[in-house]
């Protein structure tokens, strides 16, 4: 069985919930592909058959790019004031971290940015060795990483790791990103989609109910005080949107100018933001 959107497939195969992102040309997490997954988490949330959650490109290039540049540098800049609640995107990838399945990332290309971040809302990522390029670019363009980027990657590395990643705005392959513990590990391109599998096909062997109780437990340590850092993210975040002093229209603007959200610009993409 198959439910589709424009963005996001998922497929039902024997316990497996395939979920195959597809929004050309680059995967932006923009408002095509925010909607598509919003639809996506609560499909899944109420999937009865599946245990496990593969979530992986049509575009062996690009898992998830980064986040529609375009689209940020146009946000209105009024100040607002301090919130208490998670803004739309913090619940919309929170949602997809507490679903009941094992979820797996499938990362072949680029995952920076916002593309990260989905990522780390899942329970395990795995990259192509020589083809993944991992990022938060976001400082370099004014802003911060805004969809848990500094909560979550804190928590998996340390502070020192997350600050060389989000304050250094550099790209990491997916070696390094093993060694720092970014993701789970790196393979072969050949070799990861059928390791992917294995894992998969063996969790979905295994019962429903000790799964969840499984992942519920694992999930405990790191659900302590996230929301309240997720809403600290969100206000850093807001503030920097309605600062001149960030240059983020100057230097999002110059960003897309250099044609830095093409295709053929993305291996370039650190580059382009440090101009």
């Amino acid at each position: 069985m198959t439910d589709s959107t424009d963005a996001i497939r998922i497929e039902n195969d024997r316990g497996i919930a395939w979920v195959t992102i597809d929004s050309p040309p680059l995967n932006l997490l923009g408002g095509e592909l925010m909607a598509a997954l919003v639809a996506a988490v609560e499909t899944l949330r109420t999937n009865e058959s599946a245990k496990v959650a593969v979530f992986r490109s049509a575009d062996p290039d690009f898992f998830i790019a980064h986040g529609d540049v375009e689209v940020i540098s146009r946000v209105p800049v009024d100040p607002k004031p301090p919130t208490t609640d998670l803004s739309a995107m913090h619940r919309v990838l929170e949602s997809l971290r507490k679903l009941p399945l094992v979820t797996i990332a499938q990362i072949e290309g680029y995952a920076r940015g916002g593309g990260s971040e989905v990522a780390l809302a899942l329970d395990m990522r795995f990259a192509a060795r020589g083809k993944a390029v991992f990022g938060q670019p976001e400082v370099a363009l004014g802003i911060l990483p805004g969809a848990g980027g500094t909560a979550r990657l804190t928590r998996l590395l340390g502070p020192a790791r997350a600050s060389e990643i989000i304050l250094g705005a550099d790209d990491f392959s997916a070696d390094e990103a093993e060694r720092v513990g970014w993701i789970n590990r790196a393979l072969p391109p050949d070799e990861l989609g059928p390791f992917v599998e294995r894992l998969a096909r063996r969790i979905a062997s295994f019962p429903t109910v000790a799964l969840r109780e499984a992942k519920r437990a694992i999930q405990a340590f790191s659900d302590r005080e996230i929301e309240n850092d997720l809403v600290t993210e969100q206000n850093a975040f807001d503030r920097l949107m309605s600062d001149p002093a960030s240059e983020r229209v100057p230097r999002m603007q110059r960003f897309l100018e250099r044609g830095a959200q093409t295709r053929q610009a993305q291996s370039s993409l650190p580059l382009d933001v440090d101009r």
